[in-house]
């Protein structure tokens, strides 16, 4: 039986190309503008990278592009870049140019006619302008040519599918309306098994990995591994948050220390900002990149490419590769059911 293809927009590091991949995907082309990411995309796998912008890609005849005759496409997959909807931005959402990219993503489902999709995102965009953006995103994935219903998205916890982080991100599954009847999908089933920290990060490979500022490590000797600024001395505490001390909300994403005996937080693309510190549990630094990938489930083996921050930057960007696996396998099962 041939391997089921597949298209992905706005490939990042490769983490959900990566996922579809182990499922048993053909990945025939990825695309990503930027060319750290494309890098890192080309020295990994023998995959068709194009760097592209995908505003000017998705006016080009895509068939002929992708050498693949309309409708032969199984799976396109992707997300379009999500901090327009994110809790820890702004949230402009549909008035930011990066929130319009879903319709660019709506123009390849128009164009190639895959039998299926998957478009992930943050799951602030669920409820982004009480659900308006939303609703705006599915109606025009709807007049692409896919049947979407309430059972089509979910928000998953990656923690429940074999990955070392609690990370939430929004799922949606669109099947092409023709074949509606012929598919039947349902979102993979929770693992039992829950990783922590401790089950990764023993013999992690050195890597490239930040340090904090002297001033910043004195403090951090002063919290406990699963604590934070509420676990020092008060006068201390002050002292370090300053006029954040005086802020509202729990602030426990300050001064934060993981434990062992816990999952990662949701690896963020950039480590120590004062806001949301993520502390090595027995060290006094931030994890480091091959750390950061392994709670993103990615292979010791993916190398990423370019600068310190840019790599941050793309393991911090990147669906769990194991998350992506297991929506992948029940997304290969859909299909297999329609070639019996």
């Amino acid at each position: 039986m041939k391997k089921p293809k597949v298209i992905e927009l706005f490939a990042g590091a490769g983490g959900l190309a990566l996922g579809v991949s182990k499922a048993g995907f053909n990945t025939i082309g990825l695309v990503e503008i930027d060319k750290d990411c494309c890098d890192t995309l080309r020295n990994n796998k023998k995959w068709n990278v194009y760097q592209e912008d995908i505003t000017e890609l998705s006016k080009k005849n895509l068939c002929k592009f992708f050498d693949i005759e309309k409708g032969e496409l199984d799976l396109l997959s992707g997300g379009a870049p999500c901090q327009s909807f994110s809790y820890a931005g702004k949230r402009l959402g549909l008035a930011d140019i990066r929130g319009t990219l879903f319709s660019h993503y709506a123009e390849f489902l128009k164009k190639l006619k895959p039998k299926m999709f998957i478009f992930e995102n943050v799951k602030g965009l669920l409820t982004h302008d009480e659900g308006k953006t939303f609703k705006t995103i599915i109606d025009t994935f709807k007049k692409a040519g896919y049947h979407i219903t309430e059972d089509s998205y979910q928000i998953l916890n990656a923690w429940d599918y074999g990955v070392c982080q609690k990370r939430e991100r929004l799922i949606i599954v669109g099947i092409r309306k023709d074949l509606k009847d012929k598919i039947s999908f349902s979102f993979p089933k929770k693992k039992r098994k829950k990783l922590v920290l401790r089950d990764i990060l023993a013999d992690c490979p050195e890597s490239l990995c930040a340090t904090y500022p002297e001033k910043k490590a004195i403090y951090f000797e002063l919290v406990p591994p699963g604590g934070c600024w509420k676990d020092i001395d008060p006068k201390k505490a002050k002292e370090y948050m300053g006029k954040s001390w005086y802020s509202g909300g729990g602030k426990t994403g300050i001064l934060r220390r993981l434990s062992l005996d816990e999952p990662a937080l949701t690896v963020l693309t950039s480590p120590g900002q004062k806001q949301t510190d993520r502390c090595h549990p027995t060290e006094v630094r931030p994890f480091s990149v091959r750390e950061n990938a392994r709670c993103q489930s990615f292979p010791d083996n993916w190398e990423f490419s370019g600068s310190m921050s840019s790599q941050y930057r793309q393991v911090g960007n990147a669906v769990p590769v194991e998350l992506a696996c297991c929506v992948a396998k029940e997304i290969k099962r859909s299909l297999n059911g329609l070639q019996d």
